[in-house]
């Protein structure tokens, strides 16, 4: 984990951290999202709850929080649990620019946001963080870079996050799209005055979409964090949805599918942090105990058997309803 700051974590779940895609906003495309927040999704009520979250994976032994522009209040909602919890000073904050939120707090928006990588919209985006969290934002991530992002090619922007990264800030992206180990290997090759530009990397990796893993080894030996989204397939490996074998080898280990699904992810010798997007305090108990699942061969074989080709994996995230 060569991120300084997530490196100095010693805690037994230091490899597992919260992200608030799920709660800092009305509506995402997670299944069983309905019965997890029920009707009432006010700012206030998912504020209290995103607090409640924090303060529960805080005293797990979280130690990494993962938001976004786009993931509706995620950051104002970060910013104020983290000024009133001075004593949290080891959390170590990641968020990303590059998408706009736009569904103005509901469920049914046309769209929910928009993409755009270009330098106008980092340095609105920047200043928008900035503003929120200070000096408390540790990692600012282009959101989904893929192979033809703009973001891959444009000088301008990778001298601006140079200069954000000499005045220190850690710059990374993030990934999507069934090419995410072309994407991944093409921002590798970005550089700033012949030095690498990305120091992180985070990326969908799961028990039915493992395209990416081979280029994620590849940037783990070339000595970025690698941070690993979207590990439950947006509720797909979660009770009662998962797949037959994942529920075997749950039932064999006495813990959840989810517990097992990210444990999945753990042994994968590159993993750095790998998030939970638990949107109830049940959940993400059940996640965090993934650092205690210890598969055994026979398991990893029969879990391999889940893999989806990557296109079909997309295609089908790509349906699911905003909700």
């Amino acid at each position: 984990m060569p991120f300084a700051r997530l490196a100095s974590a010693t805690t037994p779940t230091c490899h597992l951290g919260f992200g608030l895609a799920a709660v800092a906003r009305p509506g995402y495309i997670n299944l069983g999202r309905d019965q997890d927040l029920g009707d009432d999704r006010s700012v206030q009520t998912l504020r209290t709850r995103t607090h409640e979250l924090l303060d529960a994976a805080y005293a797990q032994g979280v130690r990494y929080f993962d938001a976004a522009r786009s993931y509706g209040r995620s950051e104002e909602f970060l910013a104020d649990w983290l000024r009133a919890r001075p004593d949290a000073a080891d959390v170590v904050v990641g968020s990303k620019w590059g998408y706009t939120y736009t569904a103005d707090w509901t469920t049914d928006a046309e769209k929910h946001e928009v993409k755009d990588h270009s330098v106008q919209t980092y340095d609105r985006q920047r200043g928008e963080s900035a503003e929120l969290l200070g000096d408390r934002l540790d990692l600012y991530q282009i959101h989904s870079v893929t192979p033809d992002s703009p973001a891959l090619t444009d000088k301008e922007l990778h001298a601006k996050l140079a200069e954000a990264a000499a005045q220190g800030l850690t710059v990374g992206f993030s990934t999507s799209g069934p090419a995410q180990a072309d994407a991944i290997r093409a921002a590798l090759a970005v550089t700033v005055d012949g030095e690498p530009l990305f120091r992180t990397v985070q990326s969908t990796y799961n028990a039915l979409e493992t395209s990416a893993g081979p280029a994620l080894a590849e940037a783990h030996d070339a000595g970025l964090t690698v941070i690993v989204k979207e590990g439950m397939a947006n509720g797909r490996l979660a009770e009662p949805y998962a797949p037959d074998a994942l529920k075997a080898v749950a039932a064999e280990t006495s813990l959840g599918c989810d517990a097992v699904a990210l444990a999945l992810i753990l042994c994968q010798p590159w993993a750095g942090v790998v998030l939970s997007g638990a949107a109830t305090a049940a959940q993400l108990a059940s996640n965090l105990h993934a650092a205690a699942v210890d598969l055994d061969d026979d398991q990893l074989a029969r879990l391999s058997t889940l893999t989806e080709d990557p296109h079909t994996y997309w295609e089908r995230r790509g349906s699911l309803p905003w909700h």
